[in-house]
């Protein structure tokens, strides 16, 4: 994907980039590929490719939300800024926390930050169960790109998440053993609401994969024996 096709798609996602924001993203592809030299931050190099799959994928969630009246965002696992600072690039007004567990990434995304002068984003080095220990129920919607099975991002994500608020998982093509016991989940963890969009990725036609929740209740400090049936949960 060319810039030019970059700058088509996006228009047909409902949005349109000014120049600055145009700027920002080639300034943010070349800070990605000359920190990749140093560090492992993604397989994907080439130009064409980090416009279609991480800076078009990213702005996908658009699909499954409208941006434009969401106020917060927390990207679970975000990587090298993948959907977060791009979203952050878009949405100007988006108030994002970028949540990852390797302080490499954290100090390459703080770099990234600095030099595009953008305000109210922040990276943090931490664990997602970890930081949603002491920042619950704040976020409007909080999203992961491919980084772990659904039912581990859906048990990371909700206790961030503000009552009404949307978790919004991006996937490839989704398994459907990854879908297999989700109702139980979703009543344990008092969730509502799941949605699946599936569409594929311009020019090249791989599937992807949006599935989102709404959060009905608070999270309480404490728990009762039966959220102990989930793996891993340890609020």
């Amino acid at each position: 994907m060319n810039k030019e096709e970059f700058i088509e798609e996006v228009n047909k996602l409902g949005l349109t980039l000014k120049e600055e924001q145009l700027n920002q993203l080639d300034q943010y592809y070349h800070l990605l590929i000359e920190e990749n030299e140093k560090i492992n931050l993604t397989a994907i190099s080439e130009e064409k490719q980090v416009y279609l799959k991480h800076f078009y994928d990213s702005l996908t969630l658009m699909k499954a939300v409208s941006l434009k009246e969401v106020e917060s965002l927390c990207d679970i696992g975000t990587g090298a800024g993948f959907p977060g600072l791009v979203l952050k690039i878009a949405f100007p007004s988006l108030t994002v926390t970028l949540v990852d567990a390797l302080n490499k990434r954290i100090l390459f995304l703080n770099k990234v930050i600095e030099e595009l002068g953008l305000e109210n984003i922040c990276a943090v080095h931490a664990r997602m169960e970890e930081y949603a220990k002491v920042n619950r129920d704040v976020f409007d919607i909080v999203t992961a790109r491919a980084v772990a099975p659904l039912k581990e991002l859906v048990e990371y994500g909700v206790p961030a998440l503000k009552v009404g608020g949307r978790l919004i998982f991006m996937k490839g093509n989704l398994k459907e053993e990854e879908l297999e016991n989700m109702e139980r989940v979703m009543n344990t963890l008092k969730l509502e609401k799941m949605k699946k969009e599936v569409f594929l990725l311009p020019i090249e036609n791989s599937t992807r994969t949006l599935i989102s929740f709404v959060k009905k209740e608070p999270t309480p400090n404490k728990y009762p024996r039966k959220y102990k049936e989930i793996k891993n949960y340890k609020w």
